[in-house]
């Protein structure tokens, strides 16, 4: 969509009249008591969108599609190449089968309020499992399938679930992952015993069962099951889900969602950012573990009426770097959204974009990044190859939806590679320094978004309101701190420059790891990179830089050169300052499933210690081979 000043005038207009402007959003949702009071403003720090309001989310996302005349309409694409399976399941059919898994929960004593916990691979029973649990107004708590038992443990003591959906096993590429031990050692570790265990058996590895355990074959042939659950009147107030924070160690941060804000925020967002329409189909590759699954695989193309690919595999070895482009052709998918780690293992394992070309990629509009910074190079080899606008988008867990992105329904925005473009419509967006003072464009600080944050963000921390307000809240008042340093540029541009605990601080000077990385991954050879700051004498700090090469470069033929051109890149583009000294050539670097490269757990290695391995770490044997270079003295 073009039309000039669209933006300015929309992103304006929500920051004015708010209650006006999600008023309005809000007729896109069918409710049951329609909102007449849209922000609850009584209690600050904490606000409550659309109170008084009520409705069901998989009302909105199933029934009243199918009501509508799309039940014949596909919901979900399920494409697992790691088990060779594709099916299409129909909203008609999606909703049967949520009614039945419903009506079991129902049987089995579960009440609108009462948690489940949702421990399954990439398959259509999750989607299922979520849907039915918002059906009866149950908070569902999905964890990533395969999950150590200790961090399962935590989540099963801190939601305190009254049933737990799994399976027997998730499927990699190279091996089968066993489930059902790491649940059955969760359940003994934790102080909280769930009532029940429905197990999803899986022919790659099924699993025997326990006394509380029962096979989800026979729980939805129950007789609760056969007469099925009606949809359960909530607040729009009411939780939706709880979903803990990646990475955290001792109590787990459950960032708690809403019902009322958050069907409406995914809603608009998916036509007025996304630009995807009722009846298309978008391909998100990424896992209902992650917030980003349970926002744009299922609920916001659910809500909106689309077509969503359900992806069961990897964007290279399932089996080859050309996995996407043969979804996004066989299903004519006309939008997709994944992780910039994905493109880069794609242009790593096919840098001149061969594997594309063996598709017909003319359905496709737009490609939309997140959960990392999107490196320049990388933004213009996707560009350049597909053929079609690339575009970055900056949010986290807690917010739910970008807080910043290029909005392509509303208008079709100059892009700034290395910039997630502008605050998208709700978001104040302002630039702190340490003591609460904006700062000039060009000048970077702390990103913060003023309150109150638009719907669809967190309203509080699951049954701690003191950590919402001592994590989030504290810093500045009246503001919500991302944890994210960056600037705005003078056209309003915001440029995220990394975690604020990954800036570096050489000799003085606070230099961003992102600058630093930028200049790395514009070299020709690079694939990605990372830079991580360690403990210096002299400086406080140093940059000290870990790169992987493209395929069919030689980094021990060609090593010595491209490290030096690298450190002469950096002294050219950031300059003298971020004295830049060491390149390590590695083979792989340590990442988060959800594709976050683990920068402080390599610096904290680097500096001599000794982290416990994250339990969302993609791969351990990339960090166990990581070690021997790291550690001082190597």
């Amino acid at each position: 969509m073009s039309d000039p000043g669209a933006y300015a005038r929309t992103y304006a207009r929500s920051l004015a009249d708010p209650q006006a402007f999600w008023s309005e959003a809000a007729e896109l949702i069918d409710w049951i008591v329609p909102p007449t009071d849209v922000l609850d403003d009584s209690r600050p720090p904490f606000y409550r969108w659309f109170p008084g309001a009520t409705l069901n989310t998989c009302f909105n996302a199933l029934d009243r599609h199918v009501g509508a005349g799309r039940g014949e309409q596909v919901a979900i694409h399920y494409d697992s190449p790691v088990t060779s399976t594709q099916r299409s399941i129909t909203y008609a059919g999606l909703l049967a089968d949520v009614r039945r898994l419903a009506g079991a929960l129902v049987g089995e004593g579960v009440v609108k309020g009462d948690r489940v916990l949702i421990y399954l691979p990439m398959v259509p029973e999750a989607v299922v499992a979520m849907l039915a649990c918002a059906r009866i107004g149950a908070v569902h708590s999905v964890v990533f399938g395969g999950f150590a038992p200790a961090e399962l443990a935590a989540r099963i003591d801190d939601a305190k679930p009254k049933v737990i959906l799994s399976a027997s096993c998730g499927v990699e590429p190279t091996r089968v992952v066993d489930y059902k031990p790491f649940l059955d050692a969760a359940i003994a570790r934790a102080s909280h015993e769930p009532g029940r265990c429905v197990i999803l058996q899986r022919e790659q590895g099924p699993a025997e069962l326990g006394e509380r355990d029962v096979d989800w074959r026979d729980f939805v042939s129950s007789a609760a099951a056969e007469a099925g659950a009606d949809c359960v009147e909530v607040a729009a107030t009411d939780p939706l889900y709880i979903l803990y924070t990646s990475g955290t160690t001792g109590k787990p941060k459950g960032v708690v969602r809403d019902n009322g804000g958050h069907a409406v925020a995914l809603r608009w967002s998916m036509e007025n950012i996304f630009d995807v329409h009722p009846g298309e189909t978008w391909f998100t590759a990424s896992d209902v573990g992650w917030v980003v699954g349970h926002s744009y695989i299922v609920y916001a193309p659910l809500l909106t009426g689309c077509s969503s690919v359900l992806y069961e595999g990897k964007p290279v070895g399932t089996p080859d770097a050309g996995a996407f482009f043969r979804v996004i052709a066989e299903h004519r998918a006309v939008s997709m959204f994944t992780a910039p780690t994905a493109y880069r293992a794609i242009k790593k394992d096919d840098p001149a974009g061969t594997r594309m070309g063996e598709h017909d990629l003319s359905c496709l509009r737009t490609l939309f990044l997140a959960g990392e910074r999107l490196d320049p190079d990388t933004w213009k080899w996707a560009g350049d190859r597909l053929g079609v606008p690339v575009i970055d988008n900056w949010w986290q867990t807690e917010t739910g939806w970008p807080i910043a992105a290029s909005p392509r329904g509303i208008e079709d925005l100059a892009i700034k590679p290395g910039s997630p473009s502008l605050p998208v419509p709700g978001y104040a967006v302002r630039i702190l320094d340490e003591r609460g003072a904006e700062v000039p464009a060009g000048t970077e600080g702390a990103i913060c978004l003023r309150l109150p944050m638009p719907p669809g963000t967190l309203p509080t921390l699951w049954q701690d309101d003191q950590r919402y307000v001592a994590s989030y809240l504290s810093a500045f008042d009246g503001y919500y701190l991302t944890g994210d340093g960056g600037y705005l540029d003078e056209d309003g541009y915001l440029f995220v420059m990394g975690r604020t605990d990954d800036v570096l601080n050489v000799a003085g000077h606070r230099l961003s790891t992102g600058s630093i990385e930028a200049a790395l991954a514009g070299h020709e050879a690079v694939a990605e990179c990372a830079v991580i700051g360690v403990m210096d004498e002299l400086k406080g700090q140093v940059p000290r830089a870990l790169v992987v090469l493209k395929s069919g470069v030689d980094g021990d033929v060609d090593g010595d050169r491209i490290r030096a051109e690298l450190v002469a890149r950096v002294r050219s583009e950031v300059g003298a300052v971020a004295a830049l000294r060491q390149v390590d050539i590695v083979a792989a670097l340590p990442k988060t499933r959800s594709g976050k490269i683990l920068r402080k757990t390599m610096r904290e290695i680097a500096d001599g210690g000794s982290p416990p391995t994250p339990p969302t770490i993609e791969d351990v044997s990339v960090l166990t081979a990581l070690g021997p270079v790291l550690r001082p003295g190597s």
